[in-house]
């Protein structure tokens, strides 16, 4: 990724300032209407923040992430653990609380998060894993997985209440490179076997970046390596494809993204790559 720990906790503070004004420029009868995210209304999307961001806060801190070790405990096996089951517990947990409360917890959740990672050693930042949602993941990529919700769900707010989009670098780069990172395990869990294929990703405008990725489980192409597939095309748009929140198809026969190379390797990667858990 090439950003420094300060550049990525700068970048970090900048998103959740954004996010922030986000909040506070939303009109207050948006909170409980309808958001986006199929069955959640607008409250509901920083109800799930507020929990996700609690959890970060206390895991950076050195403690047990207190609401993710309750939902674990309702369940009959650690099987059963999925990450929509989990979104569900910490909505549920601020379903009776005042829209104003439940946002005001997402600001201190997410300032603590904040905090914790910058009081971390630097050892502790550069070698420690977390138990996160899915797994044990670096401070780094935790603090990233942050800036990428809050910058997607910010999108969600934004959709919903006439305030339009936020098309910022940072947010859209770190959100793509998140799914690019992620593809291998994606793909592994959509039963697809890529081992030894690669891909080249080619990204213009906001969020512009390049990656040249492996896309089997721990693999990194050899530097003369060409790559397999290639994605061109817009970064905004092609982040929004890795949320989830445009539909393949709309950027692909717009000319938006573009594939290339193994056209069958390249619409894989497209229809299943991820920017979260």
């Amino acid at each position: 990724m090439g950003l420094s720990r300060e550049e990525l906790i700068g970048i970090a503070h900048a998103e959740r300032q954004r996010l922030g004004r986000t909040i506070q420029y939303a009109p207050p009868e948006s909170w409980e209407e309808p958001s986006p995210c199929a069955g959640w209304w607008n409250r509901d999307v920083v109800a799930h923040m507020a929990g996700q961001d609690t959890a970060a806060a206390q895991l950076l801190r050195g403690d047990p992430a207190e609401e993710i070790d309750a939902y674990r405990a309702t369940l009959a096996s650690d099987d059963a653990f999925t990450v929509d089951g989990l979104n569900a517990y910490l909505v549920n947990n601020r379903s009776g609380l005042p829209f104003r409360e439940v946002l005001t917890m997402w600001g201190k959740a997410a300032e603590a998060t904040l905090v914790y990672a910058s009081l971390l050693m630097d050892e502790a930042w550069r070698d420690e894993r977390f138990p996160w949602l899915l797994g044990s993941i670096a401070a780094r990529y935790l603090l990233q997985s942050r800036i990428v919700e809050w910058w997607v769900h910010g999108e969600d707010i934004r959709a919903t209440t006439g305030l339009g989009p936020q098309i910022q670098h940072w947010p859209i780069f770190l959100t793509v490179d998140m799914g690019v990172r992620m593809l291998p395990w994606t793909l592994g869990e959509a039963g697809i076997d890529l081992q030894g294929a690669s891909v080249q990703i080619d990204l213009e405008g906001a969020g512009e970046g390049s990656w040249h990725w492996g896309l089997g489980a721990g693999e990194t192409p050899p530097p003369d390596k060409k790559a397999d597939a290639f994605i061109q095309g817009r970064a905004a748009q092609f982040a929004l494809v890795a949320a989830h929140r445009i539909p393949v198809d709309d950027v692909l026969d717009s000319g938006i993204v573009v594939l290339g190379g193994e056209a069958e390797i390249a619409e894989l990667v497209i229809r299943h790559i991820r920017a979260y858990a």
